[in-house]
């Protein structure tokens, strides 16, 4: 039995300190390269020490003039001696947390640090102990005999020589977050501060990490599988988590409303809009109050989006209803998950997420927010200017960029992405800000980038979609982003285009022909297809598709930048009022243009896009940045019986349905000469705002289409239909619901059409 010194017992001891105690060697043990945690015989103040006992196959350790040498270090108030039996050295291998035979090895990546402490927390965030780990390489790690295999948090203490001027951020006393954590474990509800979090001004919240190796597989099902859709039969639907059913009249119950659980309720909704594919918006765990540090001018906003990730592996841990629940945590949060995709899945439609590895919730060099991998190894996790005060490079705009072409971070980002796939079932990715991952470690653009190059060579990651947002604040890589012919893009050009011919302006009728036609000029090269396309009028940054016909500048004064953040770049048309107009004119001419657009994204060849509310007409009051805001601005309003939404809703739904069950359109290949007419012979004129075509299939039929984007009625005079059918008018924007959208067509049409100003036509041959 060991017995501490009266003098000793009680006494706090410093951690980095270790003191030799005098023990009695009554018969060496047979023990080699173990090292043990004792309990004391008998309780112990809370203050009480751990006593390490440290054997080595060495006499002068062993014996040293009959006394045993054991090493004290003191362990916070909280400290558990029963948390785990035993330390072993553990293994640099597989970085993070992994089950071993006896316990938990933890690994930490960490080329420039010296030393590397794991901390033990409850779920309470109350520190239980914290064990010095050993060093092959560039790797820290350490393993727990014993220690459970759930309901653990974890950190890491680092430390390290060198400081500011050689690009390190060191921060020795504060715990950081594992980039490895499967799990996170934070404050437990969205955008409420609690005492787990441990808030403390600027140095921000504490977020640890957890694992679950103790709960069984999930359950997928006997009768699951994932729907496995082309991307050319697409139809995507992006979605902010926690805006889509926050809103009371989502009709859900109050623990649901923002969460996973609140979209897998909306599935049946989802699937009757016609959607088969949702984008969600960042699902990474961030930090929602990162504006609420110290006082600033966005210190009101809280951050829905979520493009501020601070780990890759972990689901937003305060976007389940589950992490309400009494005993509920981060395990918890995974299952609801998992319950969200399978959902999804079960109505045909799969989950694609929007990953942010570009940037992180760290910041910059002014106001460091350091979390996890500045202080852990700010070297090789950012990309850094060693001649500028400022080191941090900052090609996301968001304060610093990830070097993603670091090896060590290459697979890092590399093993994130399949335990997404292999994991939670997710079918695809879009990456934000994707130009970010194709350059250097100090920002040099590369041809190959080897991250780029690893996901499109990998047998798993290469058969999920991969969609690239092509640029970065430095770098505009429409059509040309590298792509190994497996990539997808944004197209940009597109939503610009369409934006600008819809609403009038002068000399874009041929660019407008080109994005309808999908793009030829940007993607039919090596292997490219039209479905690499992805066509979109608005997306989640910028006008929704209300205020693109509402507005003429955007209003983001409530974010408390002076209205300087967002674009101003918006190519939109408020026809005729700023803003709210209770002018009927005006308020027909919007829907117009809202269903004008709608039209020209469906036909389309590409993979289309909508964002959540455009189907409905949500406005975020001509906010075209509206990432900081938890309210009604951000949030949907689920108002059914609005006549205008409901028609809305009607038409979008429709459209979409057609463009699914449609074989002129989303195809494989590039339109032939055989598969598409212009019925055009004014290509030159500039004036001319005024297009039509036919798309041609021999079994479904032809279809006709035309738009009018001149302040004046067009007649139109309609090519014969194949033998044996006619035209029938599917769609006219210009009439009132429900005749703007007709079910498989009226009865027929005149020879000559006419199409009233700002409006779109699809008619469809019909069997006679």
């Amino acid at each position: 039995m060991l017995r501490l010194p009266a003098t000793s017992t009680g006494a706090r001891l410093k951690a980095s300190a270790p003191t030799l105690v005098a023990c009695s060697l009554h018969s060496p043990p047979s023990i080699a390269g173990s090292s043990r945690i004792l309990d004391l015989a008998a309780p112990q103040p809370s203050t009480r020490q751990h006593v390490g006992l440290v054997w080595r196959q060495r006499p002068s350790v062993h014996r040293r003039l009959g006394r045993l040498q054991v090493s004290t270090q003191a362990a916070p108030a909280a400290a558990r001696s029963q948390l785990y039996a035993s330390v072993e050295p553990g293994k640099p291998q597989p970085l993070g947390p992994s089950k071993t035979e006896q316990g938990v090895n933890f690994a930490l990546f960490s080329r420039h640090a010296k030393s590397a402490k794991l901390c033990l927390f409850n779920e309470d965030a109350q520190q239980l102990d914290e064990i010095d780990c050993q060093r092959t390489g560039d790797v820290f790690h350490v393993e727990l005999v014993g220690l459970p295999g759930a309901g653990v948090r974890y950190g890491f203490k680092v430390a390290g020589d060198g400081g500011w001027e050689a690009g390190h951020r060191w921060a020795p006393g504060r715990v950081l977050l594992d980039p490895y954590a499967p799990l996170v474990s934070g404050r437990r509800k969205f955008g409420q501060r609690d005492a787990v979090e441990q808030f403390k001004g600027r140095d921000g919240s504490l977020f640890l990490g957890a694992y679950d190796f103790d709960s069984a597989p999930y359950d997928w099902g006997p009768g699951y599988r994932r729907p496995g859709h082309s991307l050319k039969d697409l139809v995507i639907y992006e979605v902010p988590v926690r805006c889509f059913t926050a809103d009371p009249s989502s009709g859900l119950p109050a623990e649901q409303r923002g969460t996973f659980a609140g979209l897998a309720a909306k599935a049946p909704y989802l699937a009757s809009l016609g959607v088969n594919a949702v984008e969600l918006l960042p699902v990474f765990e961030w930090d929602e109050l990162e504006f609420r540090r110290t006082p600033n001018p966005r210190d009101h906003m809280t951050n829905v989006w979520g493009y501020s990730h601070i780990n890759f592996f972990a689901p937003m841990s305060r976007l389940a209803a589950a992490n309400g629940a009494a005993g509920a945590g981060p395990e918890a949060v995974a299952r609801e998950f998992k319950d969200m995709v399978k959902a999804l899945h079960a109505h045909g439609i799969e989950v694609i997420l929007d990953v942010v590895y570009n940037h992180t919730a760290e910041a910059d060099d002014k106001d460091p927010y350091t979390l996890s991998f500045r202080g852990v190894d700010n070297k090789t996790y950012y990309m850094i200017d060693p001649g500028s005060y400022v080191q941090l490079v900052n090609w996301s705009g968001c304060g610093n960029t990830v070097n993603a072409n670091h090896p060590t971070v290459t697979q890092l980002i590399v093993d994130s992405l399949v335990r997404w796939v292999e994991e939670y079932h997710v079918d695809g990715f879009r990456f934000d800000l994707a130009s970010c991952l194709c350059r250097d470690e100090r920002g040099h653009p590369m041809s190959a980038p080897p991250l780029i190059r690893s996901i499109s060579k990998h047998p798993l990651l290469s058969q999920v979609k991969l969609i690239a947002e092509p640029w970065d604040i430095g770098m505009y890589q429409v059509g040309s982003f590298p792509n190994w012919d497996v990539w997808a893009e944004w197209n940009g050009r597109y939503r610009d285009d369409l934006r600008s011919f819809i609403k009038g302006d002068a000399g874009m009728k041929r660019a407008f022909a080109t994005r309808l036609a999908g793009s030829a000029d940007l993607y039919n090269n090596h292997n490219r297809r039209p479905y690499h396309s992805i066509n979109f009028i608005t997306a989640h940054d910028g006008f929704s598709m209300y205020d693109l016909v509402s507005y003429n500048s955007k209003r983001n004064d409530a974010n408390g930048e002076g209205n300087r953040d967002g674009t101003n770049d918006n190519f939109s048309w408020n026809c005729g009022a700023e803003g709210p107009s209770s002018d009927p004119g005006v308020g027909a001419l919007r829907q117009r243009q809202i269903r004008n657009f709608l039209v020209a994204l469906m036909m389309s060849q590409g993979t289309p896009m909508i964002v959540s509310g455009d189907e409905v007409g949500k406005s975020h009051g001509g906010n075209n940045n509206w990432y900081g805001h938890d309210t009604a601005m951000a949030h949907l309003q689920w108002n059914d019986g609005d006549p205008q939404r409901d028609a809305l809703l009607r038409f979008t739904s429709e459209l979409i349905k057609f463009r699914r069950e449609h074989p002129a359109l989303g195809r494989e290949h590039f339109l032939s000469p055989g598969d598409i007419t212009w019925h055009e012979d004014n290509w030159q004129n500039d004036e001319s705002r005024f297009l039509a075509f036919t798309l041609h299939h021999r079994d479904a039929g032809d279809v006709y289409a035309a738009f009018n984007a001149h302040s004046f009625a067009v007649a139109a005079t309609l090519p014969r239909p194949p033998p044996g059918r006619k035209w029938a008018r599917l769609v006219d924007t210009n009439l009132p619901p429900p005749k703007d959208f007709t079910p498989g067509g009226n009865a027929g049409v005149d020879p000559v059409y006419s199409l009233q100003a700002y409006s779109s036509i699809i008619l469809i041959a019909k069997p006679l």
